[in-house]
């Protein structure tokens, strides 16, 4: 299935039926007098979370979403029945947005999130309504209300307890298929991950958190550059995050260097993204060459007071004290429950 997070769609409510004009007309009841039934009210827009959806790619496909009409008033004071209510289903983490000018609407973060996001059109009265004492026949009713529509963008922000950052190809979809069920696809070049992948890793057998693999920024990633632009929103509900390092390429690439630059990057996106908790995860340390470059650039975090984590996603080392301590920052001290 596609991984869809961004989606413009067109929602209109349902008109309200037209209210009716009618007299009774049966044999032996002389001016039996008015009784035209009201509208229907016309159907809502109701945008609710589905547990069951990780994707916008349905709404893609259909981007036109209209709520029933409510149907028109009858003789015998008969009223039209409303219209039925459009349940548009997204997945938890669902920004609402007005397309037009920005505005935001709704933030469906909570797992039983919904809003009615446009109201149906009420239905018109019918003339039954407007018989008064001095005017017994009214020969008018009430046309139904036209519903709202608008256009909206849906932007999905995913929901995890961690997120997974760093260059392209430092190791990133590797550790979360090592630690979890998650199967992102793993090459040796660069932009393998194409899109966020999320991963349940479960800690101890009891509890679990939700990590998510993060496509790989470039410096410019901010502003559009590569890949990860569109997905930096992505970390803005993570609790923490993990930031890896490859240093099997030093000294071509200064790992110090990129870490800093996409520093700079979550900073000019959203300042708050910089201000999350950061761990530094450095991979691949059963090369040796990594061991040994570890020794360099480990008193610049050291200096800073930044928690450094060796591991390699190929044969498990250092994973379980990663894990230890990303289980405290969420949990705090363990107890007998874990």
């Amino acid at each position: 299935m596609s991984f869809i997070d961004e989606v413009k769609i067109n929602v209109k409510s349902g008109d309200g039926g037209a209210g009716c004009v009618s007299f009774r007309r049966e044999k032996f009841i002389p001016l039996g007098g008015p009784d035209g039934g009201d509208g229907g009210k016309g159907g809502d827009v109701v945008v609710k979370v589905s547990p069951q959806l990780s994707t916008l790619l349905d709404l893609r496909q259909h981007p036109h979403q209209k709520a029933g009409r409510g149907m028109h008033g009858k003789g015998s004071d008969k009223h039209g029945a409303a219209g039925h209510t459009l349940t548009i289903l997204v997945p938890q983490g669902t920004v609402i947005k007005d397309a037009e000018t920005g505005e935001e609407l709704a933030d469906l973060a909570d797992p039983d999130s919904s809003i009615v996001l446009l109201k149906g059109g009420r239905g018109g009265q019918g003339n039954a309504r407007f018989k008064t004492a001095t005017h017994k026949a009214p020969k008018f009713a009430q046309p139904g209300e036209p519903g709202e529509e608008r256009w909206i963008r849906l932007e999905l922000k995913l929901m995890a307890d961690v997120g997974l950052l760093g260059m392209p190809s430092v190791g990133k979809s590797s550790l979360i298929t090592k630690i979890s069920a998650a199967r992102p696809k793993v090459a040796d070049y660069p932009f393998t991950t194409l899109e966020p992948h999320l991963g349940v890793v479960r800690y101890k057998n009891y509890r679990t958190f939700v990590m998510a693999d993060i496509p790989g920024l470039i410096e410019g990633a901010s502003e559009g550059a590569g890949l990860g632009h569109r997905f930096l929103k992505h970390l803005e509900r993570t609790g923490q995050l993990l930031h890896m390092l490859d240093l099997s390429w030093m000294p071509e690439r200064d790992p110090i260097a990129e870490y800093e630059a996409l520093n700079r990057e979550l900073k000019l996106f959203n300042p708050e993204l910089a201000e999350k908790r950061q761990t530094v995860v450095i991979n691949k340390i059963d090369l040796p060459n990594v061991r040994e470059n570890l020794k360099e650039i480990l008193p610049y975090f050291e200096e800073r007071g930044i928690k450094v984590f060796p591991v390699s996603a190929a044969t498990g080392e250092g994973i379980p004290e990663l894990l230890d301590d990303i289980a405290f920052n969420l949990w705090g001290e363990p107890d007998e429950t874990w």
